[in-house]
């Protein structure tokens, strides 16, 4: 592939509604919105743009993500930057909760500290509630 070509790929994957996409810098505020974070959250790039990740965290989560999220810049490490999947409650712009899956990317300065992290996610809402009965009903034989 040409370089232009990976360009284009990149565009368009970026750009994609399949996945949700976000980016957020060392401070947790989000400077690139997807049309699929649009789909899955239900707020436009123009609400998000600016906004704390908090937006779409419960908050019963919000002291838990912010101590591994401030662990991950400060040192640049974290497991699910290697392909592992995370699966977390989120929020949407109704107030209602999903389920969804994410893996992140780190994005380091040429020196290797953190500026920010994407993160690639999806909504497993559907699939996390099929479990939740197959379970009940497997425990109620």
């Amino acid at each position: 592939m040409t370089e232009e070509d990976l360009r284009q790929l990149g565009v368009a994957l970026l750009n994609s509604p399949a996945e949700a996409i976000v980016y957020s810098d060392r401070e947790g505020l989000i400077r690139f919105w997807n049309g699929g974070a649009e789909r899955v959250f239900g707020f436009t790039a123009e609400e998000a743009l600016g906004q704390s990740l908090d937006i779409i965290i419960p908050e019963r989560q919000r002291q838990r993500h912010w101590e591994g999220y401030d662990e991950v810049m400060k040192t640049g490490v974290s497991r699910y930057g290697s392909g592992d999947l995370l699966s977390v409650p989120a929020l949407r712009k109704d107030g209602s909760r999903i389920s969804v899956e994410f893996t992140i990317v780190p994005l380091k300065d040429a020196d290797g500290a953190m500026l920010g992290m994407a993160s690639v996610m999806r909504d497993v809402s559907a699939r996390f509630e099929e479990l939740k009965t197959l379970r009940r009903q497997a425990a109620g034989r």
